[in-house]
């Protein structure tokens, strides 16, 4: 029997304000919370929000029977918390239907999966808690930023304790395989892998509104068509991406909502069913191991890093900004730690790209370069201002060492405390 794993991606950078080089040591907030506020309000009245109401419809007509899956950066949920609360409590109407699953990603939707391994472990648990604290759920899927894979990085997120993984469809990494079927991590055999059907997802994210495509307009009965017509030992069919098709990339007027909502119907006439990521991993046994050397994602038609790394710019902003993550780790400046949080947000650097078409809120890559390491200077002297320079690395893996080794020993006493008054009672 044939599942359709739905997955959207919710993911929406706050704005940087125009900084110049004379701002530097004197102006420490870097954000434009007027075109922040604007984006997130555009986007939940055109998108979230329609959306969210068109799934909880569809849960409830087919008896629970649709199933689907988020991620939603921590980024994202902070925003909406801002200036959109009503989209976080669309999405907890939607859990509470236990019929939608939220994935784990890096809390500012970074790079740290390939800068930083300790980063990254960060992230993910405190993106996992708020989840947890939002929803009522612990994840035990993550979808990394930009789905983002290597096989170093899918041994970072078995060591994390999660079970699914999701990854996109490259043809350097499939070769003559089907992403139709569930993978595992090249060495460990309990990292399940979902490869996304970068074409069936896509005719939804991007050809919808073609009008010169061959198949345009596309009705919710041929899409379902196509899924039937796949061999019968295909049964995961891995359709994901970005949230932002429904109302911002296809508008409300293209029938994009009456499409979505069509699915389901079509879908169990064909005996097709709909499934989380970690209900697909749980029932399917997977084909074999997929062995990727060098990150993939799912950004350009190389399926690589470029978009983000493929430049000096870029580069260098990088280099620079996850060179002081050691020293950052030792802060306790909450302001501080939150902009090192956010300065990690992946578009930030995909602006500076010469040759990647992804929107650009600057004038140029230049433009957003300058813009950025200028904000990146005055960070860096507020570091500095707490962990100067002169300190050795050395000296900050002691320091390191000896601020972890304090913490799980304050750990380990509250756990007795707790277990002494359990046994007083």
């Amino acid at each position: 029997m044939k599942n359709i794993c739905l997955y959207f991606e919710i993911h929406q950078p706050i704005e940087l304000k125009r900084y110049r080089f004379f701002d530097i040591g004197f102006d420490h907030y870097y954000y434009d919370d007027f075109q922040s506020e604007e984006r997130i309000r555009n986007f939940s009245l055109r998108s979230y929000i329609p959306a969210n109401q068109a799934i909880l419809e569809m849960i409830r007509q087919s008896d629970g029977n649709f199933h689907c899956a988020f991620s939603i950066s921590g980024i994202a949920l902070d925003q909406f918390e801002n200036f959109a609360p009503e989209v976080i409590e669309s999405f907890q109407e939607l859990a509470k239907t236990g019929c939608v699953e939220f994935l784990a990603e890096p809390y500012s939707h970074s790079l740290a999966s390939v800068f930083n391994a300790e980063e990254f472990e960060i992230q993910v648990k405190q993106h996992s808690a708020k989840i947890t604290t939002l929803f009522g759920k612990k994840p035990s899927a993550l979808c990394n930023s930009e789905l983002i894979y290597s096989d170093e990085i899918g041994e970072m997120v078995a060591r994390l304790g999660f079970k699914t993984m999701l990854i996109d469809e490259a043809k350097h990494v499939m070769g003559w395989k089907s992403p139709n079927y569930v993978y595992n991590h090249a060495t460990i055999n309990k990292l399940k892998l979902l490869v996304r059907n970068f074409k069936l997802s896509d005719d939804i994210s991007f050809r919808f509104s073609d009008r010169t495509w061959l198949n345009f307009p596309l009705k919710a009965e041929t899409y379902i068509k196509w899924i039937a017509a796949l061999p019968e030992k295909e049964a995961v069919i891995n359709i994901w991406m970005g949230y932002e098709a429904f109302g911002i990339f296809n508008v409300a007027d293209s029938g994009i909502f009456n499409f979505l909502k069509s699915l389901p119907v079509f879908a169990f006439e064909k005996g097709i069913n709909f499934a989380t990521p970690s209900e697909i991993t749980k029932t399917n046994d997977s084909a074999g191991a997929l062995f990727v050397p060098y990150p993939m994602s799912w950004a350009g038609s190389d399926k690589n890093l470029t978009s983000w790394t493929g430049n000096d710019l870029q580069q260098e902003a990088l280099n620079k900004l996850y060179a002081v993550s050691e020293r950052v780790h030792l802060c306790t400046d909450k302001p501080l730690l939150r902009d090192w949080l956010v300065l990690q947000t992946s578009e930030y650097f995909r602006f500076m790209s010469h040759t990647d078409t992804f929107e650009n809120r600057f004038e140029s890559p230049y433009d957003a370069f300058i813009n950025y390491m200028n904000i990146l200077a005055d960070f860096l002297e507020r570091v500095d201002e707490q962990y100067p320079t002169t300190i050795e690395n050395e000296e900050l893996n002691e320091l390191l060492k000896t601020i972890y080794n304090q913490d799980k020993e304050i750990e380990n006493l509250q756990q007795q405390i707790q277990k002494l008054k359990i046994k007083k009672k």
